[in-house]
């Protein structure tokens, strides 16, 4: 009981989930676009109490009024099954489970630095990452629809010329790689851009024209991704074939390994215990041209999977945070 519970808190796509027999895509009605002129439509924003404001103990809130970057944050999926291949934004179950688990375990980690925008959108149903089909991408492809009238609504009125960083995960990922590619890769914005966190699912320099990794704990205008696996482990699924990864450890793709001594902190089951020193890490070449990370970790039942894609975030959360600190000063730096 205690493992369904932790698995519930945290999150993941569900590889064991399969959709029901959907209709074709055409022959649906999607449920409503969401108008992100109501805040409603947001899981997260500035000024307001939402799910992204909490911070672990003993940390106290710091103002959004004192945070000059602000973080776009596109959640995985949390659409696992129903009758419909895009998921309904008035769904309040659903829109409570996107709260209290990646808003909660994952946008968090930037709320020390930055003003976080979480749009709820349409999402795909998660069945479209395993059984690949036209529809499947059409479902995909509405909703990365959803993701790119967010930003452009949170460009026109909330922007304002600040300093942004893209962060995501799984399916986020999936359509903040596009997101990147439309507005950033070889665009004015990218002059904004501090860096991109686009974790857990395949993003390559190979999809770019300028865009590249980061390569340094302070390097900017760049993106970092990974997707984890317990050490010895051979994933086979597609979207990690071709994946290309950092270490977070170290912030760079040196595949010497990274002891857990460099590990500034996990974060399991309890948003406010931190296990300091409990990940170590190397950068994995698996046959497939791609890298992975090989994680061996003493964080509470996360050594249970061999696929770590639920803990992406939570294994590095503490670094992950001092690494938002250290990228957005040297953004700064540069541009005074």
């Amino acid at each position: 009981m205690r493992i369904k519970n932790y698995f519930s808190i945290i999150f993941c796509l569900l590889p064991l989930i399969n959709c029901a027999q959907l209709p074709e895509f055409d022959s649906q009605t999607p449920h409503p676009p969401p108008d992100y002129a109501v805040e409603a439509n947001w899981a997260a924003l500035p000024f307001r109490s939402d799910a992204a404001d909490e911070v672990p103990k003993p940390e106290k809130w710091i103002s959004d009024s004192l945070k000059e970057v602000d973080v776009f944050y596109i959640h995985p999926t949390m659409y696992g099954k129903g009758k419909y291949w895009n998921a309904d934004v008035a769904d309040k179950k659903q829109n409570a489970k996107v709260d209290s688990k990646p808003i909660r375990y994952q946008a968090t980690v930037f709320n020390e630095s930055c003003r976080i925008y979480a749009p709820r959108y349409r999402q795909a149903i998660v069945d479209v990452f395993y059984h690949e089909t036209p529809d499947g991408q059409k479902a995909l492809d509405l909703a990365y629809e959803d993701v790119k009238r967010a930003f452009e609504y949170y460009l026109e009125h909330y922007n304002n010329g600040r300093p942004i960083i893209i962060a995501s995960h799984s399916q986020g990922t999936c359509h903040s790689r596009r997101l990147l590619k439309d507005y950033f890769d070889g665009k004015p914005l990218s002059r904004q851009l501090v860096a991109a966190y686009a974790i857990g699912f395949t993003v390559r320099e190979s999809m770019y024209t300028n865009l590249k990794m980061c390569d340094s704990p302070t390097e900017t205008g760049c993106f970092v991704s990974w997707m984890s696996f317990k050490a010895g482990y051979e994933p086979t699924q597609n979207f990690s074939k071709l994946a290309q990864s950092l270490n977070p450890l170290t912030w760079t793709s040196n595949p010497l390994p990274a002891g857990r001594e460099n590990n500034l902190g996990s974060k399991g089951i309890s948003f406010n215990r931190r296990f300091s020193h409990a990940t170590s890490a190397i950068i994995h070449d698996n046959g497939q041209g791609g890298t992975i990370l090989w994680i061996k970790t003493r964080t509470p039942l996360i050594p249970l999977l061999k696929n770590m894609h639920i803990a992406d975030y939570n294994l590095f959360w503490y670094d992950i945070r001092q690494n938002v600190k250290d990228r957005i000063n040297a953004y700064n730096s540069v541009k005074k």
